[in-house]
């Protein structure tokens, strides 16, 4: 068991059956009452943060996240199937699961899976991919002053926004955790 005053950033503990990350604390001693520990955690599967005090004998288990490397095979009938880069033990996993990562999944890509009591509760993808321009406007000369920018459709069928110097069948390089375009890979 952990306790709340032993609480450090990045620490994941269990709450209600769910799994928890510290992302901010603080040790508060006020002139009156007693002292409390101040937080900010983040709910690992759903990315709710939620405020939250504790008072410093209160204890809760430590959550132990297993991370495993993962290999990106196919998408059959709605099921994403990966394997284990060690065993080669295949898993499915559907739409729901996986999220915002369908934006970016590439055959043959590698991933890593977090789960929680054989739960699968996170996909971890590497920071930028490199995807190819299926569909996106053609470009209009004389239209650079604005700095403007137009969408584009990507082989994922991911949009984004991107400078208009950008054809069909160029390759982009796509940031992971933001969405947004960075540069032509």
């Amino acid at each position: 068991m952990i306790s709340s005053t032993d609480f450090r950033t990045g620490l994941t503990i269990e709450i209600d059956n769910g799994v928890w990350q510290v992302v901010d604390f603080q040790h508060v001693k006020p002139g009156k009452g007693a002292a409390f520990v101040r937080t900010k955690i983040k709910n690992i599967e759903t990315g709710a943060v939620v405020e939250r005090t504790f008072n410093p004998n209160e204890k809760m288990p430590p959550a132990h996240l297993d991370t495993r490397n993962m290999q990106f095979l196919y998408e059959a009938d709605g099921m994403y199937t990966f394997m284990d880069t060690e065993t080669y033990e295949q898993m499915e996993l559907n739409k729901e699961q996986l999220g915002d990562a369908l934006n970016y999944l590439q055959e043959n890509m590698e991933v890593s899976l977090q789960t929680f009591k054989t739960r699968i509760i996170g996909i971890s993808l590497p920071n930028s991919v490199n995807l190819k321009v299926t569909e996106c406007e053609p470009s209009v000369k004389g239209n650079t002053a604005t700095g403007a920018t137009k969408m584009a459709t990507l082989e994922t069928g991911y949009a984004v926004r991107v400078p208009l110097f950008i054809n069909e069948g160029d390759v982009l390089r796509i940031d992971t955790r933001t969405g947004n375009y960075i540069e032509r890979a």
